[in-house]
């Protein structure tokens, strides 16, 4: 079982990480690949939406460098 953060930003992401503890994924957004991440009794938690909600059309970086 694998711990999946979708779409935090900012302040949000150290609230969920007090309730659920550290992401074993961060996904930026969700996508067609986040969804395919998310398998069967992992656990995936959003910022906003939820896993019914369609995947974006356009695929999020896997990292963000400045």
């Amino acid at each position: 079982m694998a711990l999946h953060f979708v779409g935090f930003r900012g302040e949000e992401y150290v609230r969920a990480v007090r309730v659920f503890g550290p992401p074993d994924f961060i996904h930026i957004g969700w996508d067609r690949w986040a969804r395919l991440e998310v398998v069967q009794d992992d656990v995936a938690v959003f910022a906003t939406g939820t896993a019914e909600d369609e995947p974006s059309a356009y695929s999020f970086p896997d990292i963000r460098e400045p």
